[in-house]
């Protein structure tokens, strides 16, 4: 006669014996979450997933933001470098009645520009180039621009609420008073905001001295201000 064949499922203790405790099917999954968030927040950007904003930099903040001409520079750089790269910009001006408009030592007859009077550049002019189909795929923003703590701090949150990864640029950012731009990056960093530069960036978005635009780009990097913003 032949012996029965159990059909019982082995123990718990019998599989964690031989395989390792054994984890709940939503503990897998949340690994895999905490995994991919990880991957998510490397920083890396590519020319093809990133897109760029310039944030307010106006004629009436001439003369009262902090080190006003490093960013100047550091916006006519990243400009010019959008160009190069075919990168798209979005350009904002707050109430230029009475705040004027961007600089003419910037050129932005080539970017998407909106005047505002909201304080974030995310109005609905620009959540709606945002989510045109072929920005779709940029999931990376660059921003420089004015002030730390009022229009680039909320644009930085409302872009991260829309779960774009954003990078700030610390030498093209500043604000009338040298402690809420110090407050301001400190609550975009906790905020889950990347604190970078301009040359960083750009440099990560080449790669490579064999890159077809290194040259170009790096006659951009050779032009500094005369005092560059501190961090």
């Amino acid at each position: 006669r032949r012996a029965s064949i159990s059909r019982k499922p082995p123990s718990r203790c019998s599989v964690s014996r031989l395989c390792g405790p054994v984890q709940p099917a939503r503990d897998y999954c949340t690994r895999a979450m905490q995994l991919a968030a990880k991957v998510q927040r490397l920083g890396r950007l590519e020319p093809a997933t990133t897109l760029f904003l310039c944030c307010d930099v106006q004629e009436a903040f001439r003369s009262a933001v902090h080190r006003f001409p490093a960013v100047v520079a550091t916006a006519a750089r990243m400009l010019a470098a959008a160009e190069t790269l075919a990168i798209p910009v979005a350009v904002t001006e707050q109430y230029p009645k009475g705040l004027k408009h961007t600089v003419v030592e910037l050129d932005i007859s080539r970017c998407y520009k909106v005047e505002k009077t909201l304080f974030s550049m995310v109005t609905p002019e620009v959540e709606k180039w945002l989510q045109a189909p072929a920005l779709m795929p940029r999931r990376s923003a660059v921003i420089f621009g004015l002030e730390a703590h009022v229009c680039v701090q909320q644009t930085t949150l409302d872009l991260l609420e829309r779960g774009f990864e954003v990078h700030v640029l610390v030498d093209g950012v500043s604000s009338q008073l040298v402690s809420d731009r110090t407050v301001a990056f400190a609550c975009l960093q906790q905020a889950g905001a990347f604190l970078t530069t301009s040359e960083s960036v750009l440099m990560e978005l080449i790669k490579s001295k064999d890159h077809k635009h290194f040259k170009p780009i790096s006659s951009l990097l050779k032009q500094r201000p005369a005092e560059p913003l501190e961090y």
